[in-house]
C-alpha cells in the first residue's frame, strides 16, 4: 500500500497578518464582536444554556460602553432584550 503524504499547513504571513490587524478600526471591531456576542448570547437562551448565556451577555454589557456611532443605540436595545429574556427564562 503506498503511503499517503502527510497534509501540509499553508504557510502563515505574520506580518501580512499584522498589517491587516494594524488596518482594523478598535470601533469596528467591537461592533462586530459585540453583534457576534449578541448573536451567541440569543443562541444560548434559545438553547436554555443560561450559564452561557449569562457569560455572553454580561461580555455584551461590558463592551457597549465603549462604543460610539450609529449602532451604538440598537446594541443597548439589544442588550437589553437579552437581559430580560435571560431574566424570563432563569425564572422560568
Amino acid at each position: 500500500m503506498a503511503e499517503e503524504p502527510e497534509p501540509t499547513e499553508p504557510e502563515v504571513d505574520i506580518e501580512a497578518l499584522q498589517e491587516q490587524l494594524a488596518s482594523f478600526s478598535v470601533e469596528q471591531f467591537l461592533v462586530s464582536a459585540s453583534s457576534t456576542i449578541a448573536s451567541l448570547a440569543f443562541a444560548k437562551l434559545e438553547r436554555g444554556d443560561l450559564a452561557q448565556a449569562k457569560k455572553a451577555i454580561d461580555a455584551l454589557a461590558a463592551l457597549v460602553p465603549h462604543l460610539e456611532g450609529v449602532l451604538v443605540a440598537e446594541l443597548r436595545q439589544t442588550l437589553t432584550a437579552l437581559q430580560v429574556a435571560y431574566v424570563d427564562a432563569a425564572s422560568a
